[in-house]
């Protein structure tokens, strides 16, 4: 039983991509390393919270540079986008290495034709700001804290909602919106981008 532990996961050069917190660390079996001498390879059973189903797919792409693409998640059954966006999260400093948020005045482009609901908007919105695989929040709250800097950008910016009223009829979901107030998911986002001092340009 070895406890909790840090579970790395490492590109092909070895640098650390991101990293897990996990609980319940039993080694169930021991073998000398084929990658090295001094080295063994361990079988573990383990518990995580954040490894979710489906994220290997998305550590597989960062690892091998291949996700380098806009649009990858479009093809993502609706159970792994999730997975997508905790892959993003985990990643982000990584990705980023070091990189400013993009300075105030900016004008990004969301697309919203593959926006169907939550996740794919979060999926849309981490693209236009971070670039293809990149994390702008994957629930409201995190949205919020991402506009507040240090995510990517810096308010005030602009931003173009290609598709917008595609996307509005999608996010149509009542969400409570403070008090006994309920509004549609799409009319929310628009407050909070006005609130964070986003101009959006509906399209």
């Amino acid at each position: 039983m070895a406890g909790n532990a840090w579970f790395d996961l490492l590109d092909g050069d070895g640098a650390t991509m991101g990293s897990y917190f996990v609980n319940e660390v039993t080694v169930v079996d021991v073998k000398p390393s084929a990658r090295a001498d001094g080295l063994v390879d361990l079988t573990v059973t383990l518990w995580c919270e954040n490894a979710l189903p489906g994220a290997e797919r998305a550590w597989d792409l960062l690892r091998t540079g291949h996700l380098n693409r806009a649009g990858m998640w479009h093809e993502l059954a609706s159970e792994d986008r999730h997975a997508w966006l905790s892959v993003a999260l985990w990643s982000r400093e990584y990705r980023r290495q070091g990189k400013p948020d993009a300075p105030a005045g900016q004008v990004f482009t969301l697309d919203g034709r593959h926006i169907v609901d939550r996740d794919t908007f979060y999926c849309a919105i981490g693209e236009a700001i971070n670039g293809p695989g990149g994390y702008f929040g994957w629930n409201l709250d995190a949205l919020d804290d991402c506009l507040s800097g240090g995510w990517g950008a810096t308010t005030p910016f602009t931003l173009h909602w290609e598709s917008s009223t595609e996307t509005r009829a999608r996010l149509k979901e009542r969400v409570p919106a403070g008090g006994d107030r309920q509004v549609a998911l799409f009319d929310l986002l628009l407050e909070i981008f006005e609130e964070r001092g986003v101009s959006v340009s509906l399209r």
